[in-house]
């Protein structure tokens, strides 16, 4: 099973990160669905700007916690990192 982190854009602007092993279901719950993150909920739309494979789910939960650490200068330099 693969697992990832990822981070969304609220519609105010924030950052929401978290981790799932299913992206897509977790971004359209996140948008439609009552298993919305109770930050996420009054704040949608969200869009997905970041995501990361990770090979299980400790590594998954590790690099949330190191990401949600970061300064929002520091996770806007991590989601250009990621744009191709």
């Amino acid at each position: 099973m693969s697992w990832c982190v990822y981070m969304v854009e609220c519609v105010d602007g924030s950052y929401y990160c978290g981790y799932t092993n299913d992206l897509n279901l977790r971004i359209e719950n996140h948008n439609s669905s009552k298993n919305a993150a109770k930050y996420t909920k009054s704040r949608r739309p969200v869009k997905l700007i970041y995501s990361e494979k990770l090979p299980s789910k400790s590594h998954a939960m590790k690099r949330e916690i190191q990401i949600k650490k970061l300064t929002r200068k520091g996770k806007g330099k991590l989601i250009l990192s990621n744009i191709k």
